[in-house]
């Protein structure tokens, strides 16, 4: 067995948010997400096919919803994002690395 460490081996670099997944089998999945100032595309959404739980473990950001609902999230905030619910990340504070960890089921 060999142990990893959520907030060790980051990109210097990053030129868009940074994906990676931890455990990726059928019908679950779970992904370190890394932003430091990065947002999704303005006029994309993403528009998942399965239910995500996602913590904010360092950082802060602002989760926006198709429904003009918008949801700030500070280090330990966790949010259960439906399948299908329209969302993009609106915002994330820039120079500082917010680190998500995401689990699709």
């Amino acid at each position: 067995m060999s142990k990893s460490n959520i907030f060790q081996n980051i990109p210097k670099k990053l030129e868009q948010e940074f994906f990676e997944d931890i455990v990726a089998k059928k019908g679950l999945k779970i992904e370190r997400i890394v932003s430091f100032g990065h947002t999704t595309n303005e006029n994309e959404w993403y528009d998942q096919e399965s239910n995500e739980w996602v913590i904010l473990l360092q950082g802060e950001a602002v989760l926006s919803f198709e429904d003009d609902q918008d949801v700030a999230l500070f280090a330990g905030d966790y949010i259960n994002i439906p399948a299908h619910k329209k969302h993009r990340v609106s915002w994330t504070k820039e120079n500082v690395q917010t680190i998500w960890l995401a689990v699709h089921y």
